[in-house]
C-alpha cells in the first residue's frame, strides 16, 4: 500500500507538472508563428500570370520541410522597383529597343510603387531616383545613351543598389535587369554579390539579349554568369533569355504583368531558435510556374 501511494503522488505530479508546463506555453508556440510570402505564378507555356490561386496552388519548404499555407490574397502593398539598364558602348545597337521596352513597362507597372532607373556602365549612375511620377520616368528614359569607351558595371551595381533598397521599409522590393550578355568590368565574386542581393532583400528579375559576349571564359565573365543563373532563382525573381533586341518589348511587358499579379501568401512555421537557411516556394498546380521569398522585416523566431 506503501509503494502504490508513492505511485499516486509521483502520478498526480507528474500530471500536475505537465498540465503546467501546456500551460505556460504561449499559444502561438503551439499553433506556430505566421510568416508571409510574395509569389509570382505564371503559365508554363505563355508566360501569363495566374491569378485567383488559393493555398492549395502552392508548396512552401523551409529547409525541406513542408509547411501548411494558410491563405493567398493578392498583394497590394508598394513594391519600389529598380531597374538596372546596360547602357555601355556594347549596347549601342540596342539602346532603341531599351527604350521603347521601358516606355512599355514604366506605363504598365504604373501604382505598383516608385521605380529608379540605373545605368551601369562604367559606374552605377542613377538615371531617375524612385518615383512614381511617370514624366521623371520618361526623362530618366529619355538620358539612356550608349557611353563611348564604357564597359558594364553591372555587379557593382547589384551590391550598390541592394545596400539602397535594404534600408527602405517596405516589405516587398524587386530589382529588375534589363542588359544584354555583355563583358564585364567588375570585379566581384559572385558569393560578395549573392550576399548583398539577399540582405537587401530584392526579388531579382532578368531580361538579357544572348551575345558571344556570354561565352567568355574569363573570372569577371564566370561571376557575372552565376549570379545572372542563380541570382533569380535564389532571390524567387525570373530570367527571360531573348535572342533579339527587339523582343525587349514584348518580355518586359509579360514581366510588369506577373508582378502587378503578386500573391500574398501566409504561412505557418513552428517557433523554433534557428530560422531556416533554405525557403523554397513552388506551384502544386499543373501548367503552373512559381517562385517567390519572404516578406522583408519579418523577425526570424
Amino acid at each position: 500500500m506503501r509503494h502504490l501511494g508513492v505511485r499516486l503522488l509521483a502520478g498526480g505530479a507528474a500530471a500536475l507538472l505537465l498540465s503546467l508546463t501546456t500551460l505556460s506555453v504561449p499559444s502561438s508556440a503551439r499553433q506556430g508563428l505566421e510568416r508571409v510570402a510574395y509569389v509570382n505564378a505564371w503559365d508554363e507555356k505563355t508566360r501569363a500570370p495566374i491569378t485567383g490561386l488559393g493555398p492549395t496552388d502552392f508548396r512552401i519548404r523551409e529547409d525541406g520541410v513542408s509547411r501548411e499555407i494558410l491563405r493567398v490574397t493578392p498583394a497590394t502593398t508598394p513594391m519600389p522597383i529598380a531597374i538596372l539598364v546596360d547602357n555601355s558602348q556594347a549596347a549601342s545597337s540596342h539602346i532603341s529597343d531599351v527604350r521603347k521596352a521601358l516606355e512599355g513597362f514604366m506605363k504598365d507597372v504604373d501604382g505598383i510603387g516608385p521605380v529608379s532607373i540605373i545605368g551601369i556602365a562604367d559606374r552605377p549612375t542613377i538615371l531617375a531616383n524612385y518615383t512614381t511620377d511617370q514624366k521623371l520616368l520618361a526623362a530618366g528614359i529619355g538620358k539612356i545613351f550608349a557611353m563611348p569607351g564604357s564597359g558594364a558595371t553591372l555587379l557593382d551595381a547589384i551590391v550598390e543598389i541592394s545596400k539602397g533598397l535594404g534600408k527602405r521599409e517596405e516589405d516587398r522590393v524587386a530589382m529588375v535587369i534589363l542588359s544584354t550578355e555583355n563583358i564585364e568590368f567588375s570585379n566581384r565574386h559572385y558569393n560578395e554579390v549573392l550576399e548583398a542581393l539577399a540582405k537587401g532583400g530584392a526579388q531579382l528579375h532578368v531580361v538579357i539579349l544572348q551575345t558571344p559576349a556570354g561565352l567568355s571564359l574569363n573570372d569577371e565573365a564566370r561571376n557575372r554568369a552565376y549570379v545572372l543563373d542563380r541570382g533569380p532563382i535564389d532571390s524567387g525573381g525570373t530570367r527571360i533569355d531573348v535572342l533579339a533586341a527587339n523582343a525587349f518589348d514584348v518580355k518586359m511587358k509579360e514581366l510588369a504583368a506577373i508582378l502587378k499579379s503578386q500573391h500574398r501568401v501566409v504561412y505557418s512555421r513552428p517557433q523554433t531558435l534557428i530560422p531556416p537557411k533554405k525557403i523554397e516556394i513552388t506551384s502544386a498546380k499543373a501548367g503552373v510556374e512559381a517562385n517567390g521569398a519572404p516578406a522583408r522585416g519579418q523577425k526570424d523566431r
